[in-house]
């Protein structure tokens, strides 16, 4: 399981003769175990935020500090490592492989790590727990979107992640699929300890997880932790969380 800290995160880019504050100083705690969305407006940072959540952006400044290791301080090679073995990610277009199967596309992230030795047993297992043991052997162009969004989070636990990483996870299915899929994740992060953080606009979505993190222009604007008997009827009050 795995605890996160962000402290007086910053990232800036250059554009002509303006700098473009994409995470202006954030600090965030999240605990092990807690599912939790991040939101807001395009252009408030939370994409740029997971990214550097992920370790596939260094911050310009600031500290990201996983199970209390300081990841700047690491070097691309353990920086690989740790998101290799710790991490696992789940994005909006699925990202499988066509010429692959199903089963092919999960043992995909084995390829850069040491974890093979069952690492067809393990993604079997994986694929019937998110009720596709019989579509292992279908390509990504054999199943519906649901689908695919299943073999993707089967695809993120396969190194047995400490934290997965949501981008916009339900933006390409239906809601009746959507509410599906959040509920496998929640699934997934009570049995599997996992803790999960998801970037989505989705409101439904949001009001499912434990807290809901507000940004606007690349800062905290707030920091909403749900009523669990309102989370799980889906009746939490985001008016105005996200627009």
């Amino acid at each position: 399981m795995a605890s996160i800290e962000l402290r007086e995160l910053t990232k800036y880019y250059k554009q002509a003769s303006t700098t473009v504050k994409a995470v202006d100083g954030i600090n965030l705690t999240v605990e092990a175990g807690e599912f939790i969305s991040i939101v807001g407006r395009s252009g408030s940072g939370k994409t740029t935020t997971l990214d550097l959540l992920g370790l596939l952006l260094r911050p310009t400044s600031g500290q990201i500090l996983f199970d209390g290791i300081d990841t700047g301080k690491l070097r691309d090679g353990a920086r690989a490592h740790l998101r290799g073995k710790k991490l696992g990610f789940v994005f909006q277009d699925f990202n499988l492989l066509p010429g692959l199967n199903a089963i092919q596309n999960v043992m995909l992230p084995l390829r850069y790590t040491k974890n093979g030795k069952d690492g067809k047993a393990h993604a079997a297992a994986l694929l019937e727990e998110v009720g596709l043991k019989d579509r292992m052997h279908h390509r990504p162009d054999e199943l519906s979107g649901g689908e695919k969004q299943r073999v993707a989070i089967a695809r993120s636990l396969i190194n047995r992640p400490s934290l997965v990483l949501g981008d916009e996870p339900t933006g390409e299915v239906d809601s009746e699929t959507s509410q599906q899929i959040i509920a496998l994740m929640r699934r997934m992060n009570r049995e599997h300890g996992v803790t999960f953080i998801l970037v989505t606009h989705d409101t439904d979505v949001a009001a499912q997880t434990d807290r809901v993190v507000r940004l606007k222009d690349g800062k905290v604007l707030s920091d909403i932790k749900a009523d669990p008997d309102q989370r799980f009827l889906g009746t939490v009050d985001l008016q105005g969380v996200i627009a």
